[in-house]
């Protein structure tokens, strides 16, 4: 029988319980107890592949393969996943990396250990301190006791807007102590626990956990905390606007409504449209006048009139998007009508 039926028949399984159509973001989870002794490791390794992360585990008694695993996705490319593992090694080798996986992986350990990245010595990590890994780095590890591990899976491009120049290096270690680290740590460990009950929920947990690891990287990236927090808002000023385009034509968008959406307060949206030199109110109606510009071209006069399309753009009164049309464009609505056919 093929292992992944038989895995995703586990998974299953090992949800009953909870009402998987009521559970937005359902836990996965792996204990190699319940599966027969000799399909253990292949399990493991292929649990790890499709939720976590291509790695391969040599356990130092292999009649005695212990691992508990679990991996919860959420929105933004992002997993927080747990496992304990008895005594062994692992690798990610030059061919798992034929994978093409980039993610990042944040990795906090509850016992020492060591790690090799890229061939180079081996390393000790002191038990809380943070290894963060690009996956298309090779690394081999060891841990010696019985190890708990808390990791997160982020991915490369969303973490790496917020973290300039994070790509210089292939691996951070950061320790226990650094800024940021236990509100980032017991975030995650509180999503482990309380996963999110809605989709909006979700968005703001991501959105979370990548600003709390930018936090924590402030001090160990070059370029510093001040490129980061910029950075950090050119990010969400992105989000802000991307959302803001979504929902033109709701001419109840209001800024009230996309910070709550956004999980931010009005004040700081504002903020980030004061730093590009306008503002929020300007920019709504400026993307509804474009977009109004554009159905006036596309648009057969006899299929549209213009009212409709003023209406469709998220303006509720014809008098004022004419008079912010003419200033926009120097134009009426019904001159740029009459140059296009």
């Amino acid at each position: 029988m093929h292992l992944s039926y038989l895995l995703d028949t586990f998974e299953v399984a090992k949800l009953k319980g909870e009402r998987l159509g009521s559970v937005l973001f359902p836990t996965r989870r792996l204990s190699t107890e319940d599966v027969p002794r000799r399909e253990r490791l292949a399990f493991v390794h292929d649990f790890m592949a499709r939720h976590i992360g291509g790695r391969r585990f040599a356990p130092a008694d292999r009649d005695n393969v212990r691992i508990d695993m679990e991996a919860m996705p959420l929105p933004g490319g992002l997993t927080v996943a747990r496992g304990h593992y008895n005594p062994m090694g692992g690798a990610r080798t030059r061919e798992l990396l034929q994978d093409g996986r980039e993610q990042y992986l944040l990795l906090i350990h509850n016992e020492e250990h060591e790690i090799s990245i890229d061939g180079k010595a081996l390393i000790k990590i002191a038990p809380g301190d943070i290894v963060l890994l690009n996956e298309g780095t090779c690394h081999e590890f060891w841990y010696g006791k019985p190890t708990t591990v808390d990791l997160v899976s982020l991915d490369r491009q969303t973490l790496a807007d917020l973290a300039p120049r994070i790509e210089l290096e292939a691996s951070y270690m950061i320790p226990a102590t650094a800024c940021g680290m236990p509100l980032l740590a017991n975030y995650v460990e509180t999503l482990r626990r309380y996963p999110p009950a809605s989709s909006r929920a979700g968005d703001m947990a991501s959105r979370h956990v990548y600003d709390l690891t930018a936090l924590v990287l402030d001090g160990f990236v070059r370029g510093g905390a001040e490129r980061n927090e910029r950075s950090k808002a050119a990010a969400r000023r992105r989000l802000v606007q991307r959302d803001v385009l979504e929902n033109l034509s709701d001419p109840g968008l209001h800024i009230d409504l996309v910070a709550q959406r956004q999980g931010v307060t009005p004040r700081y949206i504002q903020r980030l449209f004061e730093s590009e030199g306008t503002t929020f109110t300007e920019f709504v109606r400026d993307c509804r006048l474009d977009l109004a510009f554009r159905l006036l071209k596309e648009r057969e006069a006899d299929s549209s009139m213009i009212t409709a399309i003023a209406y469709d753009v998220g303006f509720s009164d014809l008098s004022t998007f004419s008079r912010a049309f003419r200033r926009r464009f120097n134009a009426t609505p019904s001159e740029i009508r009459r140059s296009s056919f």
